[in-house]
């Protein structure tokens, strides 16, 4: 069986990258204690159309109909939103499920609707500053 033999230096290099690593933590830790309180919205497109902005601070239930019977139930509930029906052939859209972060979306392709999650900290593309 063969040792490995450290040098000196080699145990400092090893300890210098170890240290190295937790610092993507530190500058996560960081941000997140600058900016504790982002809230977010979810915002309703239709055709590129914003129909309706939900805060997901409040639980609701919204029915979306379109003139030719295209019909979407969205609800919104502990800080996360769906589609929880659809009248779509495919469901692809009910079969997202939940989301509650910033920049995810869930698009109803047959009806031509995205439902978009929005940080108020305009960290992202479209967010808004409360």
């Amino acid at each position: 069986m063969k040792y490995i033999h450290l040098k000196k230096m080699d145990v400092f290099i090893l300890i210098l990258l170890f240290c190295f690593s937790f610092i993507p933590w530190g500058i996560t830790a960081y941000n997140q204690s600058q900016h504790p309180a982002i809230s977010y919205s979810a915002q309703l497109r239709v055709n590129g159309k914003i129909i309706k902005d939900f805060p997901l601070s409040k639980n609701t239930e919204y029915v979306y109909i379109e003139k030719d019977g295209d019909e979407n139930v969205i609800e919104v509930k502990n800080n996360r939103i769906r589609i929880a029906r659809a009248n779509c052939p495919d469901q692809v859209c009910v079969r997202r499920g939940w989301i509650s972060k910033g920049g995810e979306t869930i698009v109803c392709l047959p009806h031509k609707l995205v439902l978009e999650v929005i940080a108020s900290d305009g960290s992202q593309e479209g967010s808004v500053i409360y």
